[in-house]
């Protein structure tokens, strides 16, 4: 189903039109309820399957540049595999990929290394 992004010619707010029926040629403004709205161009999205991303992230092409012993590479690569999921992974993923960076940052790969008890 088409997605067309529109921004509204009287208070400016763009917005999203899933599609649009014959019965109603012109979109109406969701903020102000006007019909003089101008088309925008939108960016391009593809969508892939569960499958597709997972298999991308076990390519050894997007392992090669990922050095095990360097804890901000290992965080890169756990950003980069949050984004292929596409799914938010939660407060505990994203803690752990600050600890791996500020563990880089301090010169210690783990917790216990910074002080900190082990898990």
């Amino acid at each position: 189903m088409p997605i067309y992004e529109y921004r509204c010619e009287d208070c400016g707010t763009k917005f999203s039109v899933f599609f649009l029926p014959p019965e109603r040629p012109h979109p109406r403004c969701r903020h102000c309820g006007s019909t003089r709205a101008r088309r925008v161009l939108s960016r391009f999205a593809t969508v892939r399957s569960e499958e597709d991303r997972l298999e991308s992230l076990a390519d050894d092409a997007s392992l090669a540049d990922v050095d095990e012993s360097d804890p901000r590479s290992v965080a890169r690569w756990m950003r980069r595999m949050g984004r292929e999921m596409g799914e938010d992974l939660g407060e505990d993923f994203d803690q752990a990929v600050e600890e791996l960076e500020a563990g880089a940052e301090e010169g210690g790969e783990t917790g216990e290394e910074r002080g900190g008890e082990p898990e």
